[in-house]
């Protein structure tokens, strides 16, 4: 895998896939299934990976998070960069910079944690993160009142931030206030679109965003790639004719959950089999199977071409 430092250029080379993270029946970690969806999105030209919230990272075990790390640098292509994530916690934080520190990742995303925390709060444990783990972060924006602009700003400054991760939802994407402040105190080349192909051509024409992460690429990442070709070079109409055929995929994953949803998809379209998702998730009813094979199968096709 890549060890060199992630740049804005990698953004436009590569769609950030967020891919989840096969388990076996027994709940230990499938390295042939998660081989077979790394090896899928190498094919299709992605050379992005980010492990997050649809690896369940957000409950990964700390006696696993050493081999899963393990894992995922061997199963990499000598062309791609991979990112685990840590956190959410402080204490996790901490714990896992320790193994952080022993493997040769470039950068590493940030869990946001949900509530008892200040934004002055968040940076300070980010700062000691990265001085415990000897690498920059991954700034993961998901909700407001997490983490203020002005503190990212602040960390970019002191050269602990690698890119952000801006993922919150908005009725109106192009009306985004905070995201505005964001990308006036940081270079909007560093800051990625972090909610799929949908809200990515507002967010890169509109806000100058540097690429997008998505979730649906782990289906078709020619497809993804093919928007971001489009996005980059201005090429709007193709840019919306790709994204409208995520639509029915992401529409399931809107009304059902991202998370579980995908977990599915990747096993329905043939792609891997993921197993069971950890505790304190499960996968997704039998009711809902059909319509995510459905969609998933589709969208494999199209990539297919």
């Amino acid at each position: 895998m890549i060890t060199t430092p992630l740049t804005p250029a990698h953004f436009t080379r590569s769609v950030m896939a967020v891919p989840p993270l096969a388990r076996a029946a027994d709940r230990s970690l499938a390295e042939e299934a998660n081989g077979r969806i790394v090896r899928h999105l190498e094919r299709g030209g992605v050379s992005l990976l980010l492990y997050g919230g649809n690896a369940n990272f957000y409950h990964l075990p700390l006696p696993e998070y050493d081999a899963a790390l393990s894992m995922l640098a061997r199963l990499a292509g000598p062309e791609t960069l991979v990112v685990p994530s840590a956190g959410p916690t402080y204490a996790l934080l901490l714990e896992q910079a320790r193994a952080i520190r022993r493997q040769a990742f470039p950068t590493v995303m940030v869990l946001p944690q949900q509530g008892i925390t200040t934004s002055e709060g968040v940076a300070n444990g980010i700062r000691e993160f990265v001085a415990a783990a000897g690498v920059p972060v991954i700034v993961y924006v998901k909700n407001d009142g997490y983490i203020e602009p002005a503190d990212i700003a602040a960390l970019d400054k002191e050269g602990l931030v690698s890119a952000v991760k801006y993922a919150v939802v908005r009725k109106d994407t192009s009306d985004d206030p905070y995201l505005r402040t964001l990308t006036s105190l940081v270079d909007p080349r560093k800051v990625i679109s972090g909610i799929g192909e949908q809200p990515a051509i507002v967010h890169v024409r509109d806000f100058g965003l540097g690429g997008f992460t998505s979730g649906c690429v782990c289906v078709a990442p020619k497809l993804s790639q093919a928007m971001l070709a489009a996005v980059t070079r201005q090429d709007w109409v193709e840019a919306e004719r790709i994204r409208a055929i995520f639509r029915p995929l992401e529409d399931l994953r809107n009304a059902i959950n991202p998370i579980r949803v995908l977990h599915q998809a990747v096993e329905s379209a043939g792609i891997a089999e993921t197993g069971p998702l950890l505790p304190l998730l499960t996968t997704v009813g039998a009711e809902h199977v059909p319509a995510i094979a459905a969609a998933a199968q589709a969208l494999l096709a199209a990539d297919a071409g």
